[in-house]
């Protein structure tokens, strides 16, 4: 039997996991034991390398990175057609996906839970859209899809970030802090996002706002519980929809989001789909779409609901 196979990431946490890889590596081999490793060199090469590998036998695959890297892998292991459980060493910069499956993000205590935590089987979404050359693509998430204010804020952090944080500030901080300062710079010059949405067989709806999130898990934006009662088992996506708010309002509610308590508020709507419909309203206005925190291309989508399609090594 092939060993567990890990997929490392070094550009993730703005390349800190390529100097960290040592400890990181001695931290999963003390507390999890042998295994085979892989460092990516391209983007989606971790989905090439996680379907390679579930092609040849490989039966539990391991990523190393953020979340985008962990969505590369499943969606690798997804393409592959084969059972093959996903398991998670966080190093990156929101760290959302491995909350929701309660994984800490000390690497010696997630390396444990590789060890002996629990296998559940968890919903996955697929969402069909437009690459940034126009044509149709298709790909799987895990966590939470969106468009609206949330597509700028994480420029702003692949952009590098507030400039002032200190280098040995820990990852799992970096990420919150750097998300939350980037969210309340674009929140300044943020304009309402008009949409036509369509949940599973309803009427179409014409919406303005400032985001519009589908989820399959609670967090997104470094440790925003965007969707506080998501449940990963449930065969439905919880849609988030927040509506046209002054730059102040945001900037005040900003809490209430980190917090999870932002449903009550009257500009948030929220419901449950197994499928979601999504265009612009203006047929010449491109609407860019951020899925498990990485930005691919644009509307419209279409999202659908998976329910159990994939295993994953959790904490609880």
């Amino acid at each position: 039997m092939p060993l567990p196979l890990v997929i490392i990431n070094p550009e993730s946490a703005s390349g800190s996991t390529r100097k960290a890889w040592p400890q990181l590596a001695s931290d999963l081999r003390s507390h999890f034991g042998s295994f085979s490793t892989r460092f990516t060199s391209a983007p989606r090469e971790a989905a090439s390398l996680a379907s390679e590998a579930a092609r040849k036998g490989v039966n539990f695959i391991i990523a190393c990175g953020g979340d985008g890297t962990i969505s590369e892998v499943a969606n690798g292991i997804l393409e592959s057609g084969k059972d093959v459980e996903l398991g998670i060493l966080p190093s990156g910069t929101g760290g959302d996906f491995r909350r929701s499956l309660e994984i800490p993000p000390q690497s010696r205590n997630a390396a444990r839970i590789l060890s002996a935590g629990r296998t559940r089987r968890i919903d996955v979404g697929r969402v069909t859209y437009l690459n940034k050359d126009g044509t149709v693509a298709e790909r799987f998430f895990l966590g939470v899809a969106s468009c609206g204010m949330s597509t700028r804020v994480i420029e702003r952090v692949k952009a590098g970030g507030p400039d002032w944080l200190p280098s040995n500030t820990p990852k799992w901080l970096s990420g919150r802090i750097s998300f939350g300062a980037s969210m309340l710079q674009t929140a300044a010059k943020t304009n309402a996002t008009r949409i036509v949405v369509q949940l599973d067989d309803a009427h179409e709806r014409h919406l303005a706002v400032v985001s519009f999130c589908v989820a399959n898990a609670r967090f997104f934006g470094g440790g925003m519980k965007i969707a506080p009662d998501a449940r990963l088992t449930d065969g439905k996506f919880d849609v988030v929809s927040v509506g046209d708010l002054s730059a102040l309002k945001i900037m005040t509610s900003a809490p209430r989001v980190y917090a999870g308590s932002h449903l009550s508020m009257p500009e948030v709507s929220h419901t449950l789909a197994r499928k979601i419909q999504l265009r612009a309203a203006e047929t010449s206005e491109e609407i860019n779409l951020e899925i498990d925190g990485e930005l691919p291309g644009r509307l419209p989508a279409t999202f659908q609901m998976i329910p159990a399609a994939l295993r994953v090594r959790c904490g609880a």
